[in-house]
């Protein structure tokens, strides 16, 4: 086994067992992996940042902007107005999974999953369940699978010249998994905490605060299509934003933790040396996803575009839903640990979450006898 592995093994094996102390662990690993690529094999740290600086800086500014996306999102007042119009029981956990899922299609994960974070404890106040955090990460990745827009993952499928029509098939596993895992989900949190139903009456959506939260999106879109720089686009509706309503800066404090460890963990999976993938298979194709979990899927998508040979839609599933399963394995579950800091501990995201991995295995199963292989 190469020592890569070994050095990457124990990173993440140290943000297992010190959770609470994840970003430390990161640097210590980051730099025990860069010293070793430096010195024994010749990396050239200045040619790999040179390739992987555009990734890195589009993750970080997109962890922190979608931050201040949020706040803007809940001073709008939409997060007070909306649970009065969900039903009172599990359902309407179940309706917000739903809404997650649908915004995700057309929005960056991250911005889905922080918006039903942010509504979440609103509904429930400060007892969300674990169990729901994990549904809520697992919602925005499925939402992705199937547009072309709503994933990093299936832009550069897209961006490849994989028609977007292709990838539609990968919805017939993401609403199958989306489907069993949010009524788990949404059962167990409404037995740990119901919704707490309030009145929204009085309650005046800031329509101000919303055509921010649309800029930034729109700006987003935009500059991933034109630029393939979406944290060019959002940072501009940022800037603007500040002429219309105060900018809450200080939130920026509060993410800032979290969107160092995601690049610092993004770099350490960039450097792992990934020549291959086994040949495409629906077998390879699902045990992917089981990759995904704990390595950067970035560098897996690309490897497999320049491989071929895939049915395009059960990647897209797989590379995207299967980040769900551990906390840092996608950028939308480190962004929802910056709400809940809970979500940070690995063992406590399996047991909590673990109708997430069956779901994926059970929208593959679902995916695969309706669609079929078809690379």
């Amino acid at each position: 086994m190469p020592t890569e592995y070994i050095i990457f093994g124990l990173l993440l094996l140290g943000i297992v067992l010190f959770h609470q102390r994840a970003l430390e662990v990161a640097v210590v690993g980051t730099a025990a992996l860069v010293t070793y690529k430096v010195t024994w094999t010749g990396l050239d740290l200045a040619g790999h940042l040179g390739h992987e600086w555009r990734l890195m800086t589009n993750l970080f500014g997109l962890l922190m902007g979608f931050a201040l996306l949020a706040k803007h999102f809940e001073e709008s007042h939409v997060p007070k107005w909306l649970p009065s119009h969900l039903p009172s029981d599990w359902k309407g956990g179940f309706l917000l999974l739903l809404v997650v899922a649908g915004i995700s299609s057309f929005l960056d994960n991250i911005a889905g999953a922080m918006i039903g974070g942010v509504i979440a404890r609103r509904m429930y106040g400060d007892r969300v369940a674990l169990s729901f955090i994990v549904a809520l990460v697992a919602a925005s990745n499925a939402g992705g699978a199937g547009s072309v827009i709503g994933d990093t993952t299936t832009t550069m499928m897209w961006i490849a010249g994989i028609p977007a029509v292709v990838f539609l098939k990968a919805y017939l596993a993401a609403i199958s998994a989306i489907a069993f895992t949010g009524i788990i989900a949404a059962r167990t949190q409404h037995a740990y905490q119901p919704a707490i139903r309030t009145s929204a009456e009085g309650v005046r959506v800031d329509v101000g605060r919303l055509s921010i939260v649309a800029m930034m999106v729109l700006g987003t879109i935009a500059a991933n299509i034109a630029f393939d720089f979406p944290s060019v686009g959002l940072w501009a509706g940022i800037m603007v934003a500040t002429f219309i309503r105060p900018t809450p800066w200080s939130e920026l404090g509060h993410a800032l933790r979290g969107s160092l460890f995601l690049v610092l963990l993004v770099l350490s999976a960039s450097l792992m040396p990934i020549d291959s993938l086994p040949e495409p298979s629906w077998q390879s194709a699902l045990g992917l996803g089981f990759v995904s979990a704990v390595l950067d899927n970035i560098p897996l998508t690309a490897l497999a575009i320049y491989q071929g040979g895939y049915d395009w839609a059960v990647l897209a599933y797989t590379v995207g839903y299967g980040g769900s399963m551990i906390w840092f394995g996608s950028s939308a579950g480190v962004a929802i640990s910056n709400l809940f800091p809970q979500a940070k501990s690995s063992l406590e995201w399996l047991k909590a979450g673990w109708h997430v991995v069956v779901g994926y295995v059970l929208g593959f199963a679902v995916m695969l006898f309706l669609g079929g292989w078809n690379p």
